[in-house]
């Protein structure tokens, strides 16, 4: 894993960082970790890509002739399904 020094943070940067930190309960290193973390977002072109290659290798998995079901209804399905009580 790679490591960063980051300088000249504002003060009310920090002061958030560490009150955010505080309120999940963890450190103020790992609360700033996150907030990198949910900062970095992809581009629209490599959402495009991703979703381009999900799809590629969805196809992969397909048996030629086999009737495909969409997720979500298998999905839908599994919850009209109640369990039955034993006597």
């Amino acid at each position: 894993m790679g490591q960063l020094l980051i300088r000249n943070l504002d003060d009310t940067l920090v002061a958030t960082l560490r009150r955010r930190a505080k309120v999940a309960s963890t450190s103020l290193e790992a609360g700033a970790r996150n907030a990198l973390a949910r900062g970095i977002q992809l581009t629209a072109d490599e959402k495009s890509e991703l979703i381009a290659e999900m799809h590629r290798e969805a196809r992969k998995l397909m048996i030629p002739g086999a009737e495909q079901v969409e997720g979500w209804i298998l999905i839908n399905e599994g919850r009209d399904v109640r369990p039955t009580r034993a006597a």
